[in-house]
């Protein structure tokens, strides 16, 4: 029986996917529920998993956009099982190291390895470009037209390696530069700036993280601090979290946090729901639990979809200052960057405490300046007094100890 395998909905309002990468080969033996391959939407990478298990034959590739619903591999399911091809386990250290070391020493090599085609090796000869100074991209080494026209004569005598690599974009890059283009064209987006003493939130770290972790199992970061003053100075500033959609603003009572996070196909953006509900806990579980899914690619499309503001945290890369981009349709961010201990005045006096830089970018076609800074000012007031803002002034409540 020859099973059609289509491309399922990642999630509602996406048409199309990009083949990112095929996990296995066009006649491989696959079996049911195995990772054949992975699929960029504009929102996520997803694996596609084998619906049966058989021999495999592959109906795209690797780049190619497909709509969903679209048949990209047939399996026959009716297909004998090849010998050795037993149900996978997983791999002994000492067998991930041969496995290593064989991928990384054979090399393939055939007749066409670094053979011009006719017409590349006429224009790498207008050029005077010797053909063994280029990689080829073509079928088992080739070198094709195209790679003979982007080659670039060396100038002047080349010391050392100047070799460079053509990659396709993914279509999940594509999508992010895309919407960051046309935030930069569509929006007034103003950035202000403040900064803010990060002492009172250090002493309460240090002297409660501890007794925080072992009760809750997660740390007691700086997420939680921020969020919680991120939903207060929403509340004071409701114009903050809201959105325009055509002539129309509108405005949420709910405060759905967007986090920006560092995953393997690089920014992805999952969010707290109902951030104005939830506690110190209950805050930094949720972050910890959207970070390790985002790590290891299993982030759903569901828990980056939607959000009414975003906080974007450059500090952990160890930025000083930068102006944050707009998550459209939002029409605000919080940047946060990293803490350094700066000479500052306190009553008179010169004293060295922990600062950090925060910069708030915003659509100024929704919020006016006095919204902007004031929200920024509340956020500032709520981290440098969060005993008396955020906590009620009972820190051991508070943080459930």
């Amino acid at each position: 029986m020859i099973l059609e395998m289509k491309v399922p909905s990642p999630g509602e309002s996406i048409t199309e996917v990009e083949i990112a990468q095929w996990l296995v080969s066009d006649g491989d033996w696959v079996e049911k529920d195995q990772a054949i391959a992975e699929v960029d939407s504009d929102k996520a990478t997803l694996e596609l998993p084998a619906e049966e298990s058989g021999v495999v034959t592959l109906k795209a590739e690797e780049g190619d956009a497909v709509a969903v619903g679209q048949v990209v591999c047939l399996i026959d399911t009716s297909a004998e099982r090849p010998e050795g091809a037993a149900a996978k386990k997983d791999a002994t250290p000492e067998e991930e190291i041969a496995v290593e070391k064989v991928s990384t020493t054979d090399s393939k090599q055939t007749y066409a390895t670094g053979t011009p085609s006719p017409s590349a090796r006429k224009v790498l000869a207008e050029k005077g470009i010797d053909p063994k100074t280029i990689k080829g991209t073509g079928k088992d080494g080739r070198i094709t037209k195209s790679d003979a026209l982007n080659a670039v004569p060396a100038m002047g005598t080349p010391k050392g390696d100047r070799s460079s690599e053509r990659k396709k974009l993914s279509l999940l890059r594509r999508k992010v530069a895309e919407r960051l283009v046309s935030v930069k064209n569509e929006t007034a987006m103003l950035t202000t700036f403040n900064e803010v003493d990060m002492s009172p939130i250090f002493e309460i770290r240090k002297k409660y993280k501890e007794a925080f972790k072992e009760k809750h199992g997660v740390g007691l970061g700086f997420m939680s601090f921020f969020t919680l003053a991120t939903v207060r100075a929403l509340g004071m500033y409701p114009e903050v979290n809201s959105m325009i959609d055509g002539d129309h603003k509108v405005t949420y009572d709910f405060k759905d946090i967007s986090i920006a996070v560092s995953g393997p196909k690089g920014l992805m953006v999952p969010v707290i729901r109902n951030a104005e509900n939830l506690s110190f806990m209950e805050v930094e579980s949720e972050v910890k639990r959207l970070a390790l899914r985002a790590r290891d690619g299993e982030i759903s499309v569901d828990e980056m979809t939607g959000g009414t503001f975003t906080i974007s945290n450059g500090g952990v890369f160890g930025s000083m200052l930068s102006t944050p981009i707009l998550n459209p349709p939002q029409s605000a961010i919080l940047g946060m960057h990293n803490i350094v201990e700066r000479p500052v005045a306190v009553d008179g006096k010169v004293e060295i405490r922990p600062i950090m830089y925060l910069a708030l970018s915003y659509d100024h076609r929704i919020i006016d300046g006095r919204e902007s800074v004031g929200f920024l000012v509340a956020i500032k007031e709520a981290l440098e007094n969060p005993v008396e803002l955020l906590m009620s002034n009972d820190i051991k409540k508070a943080l459930d100890l």
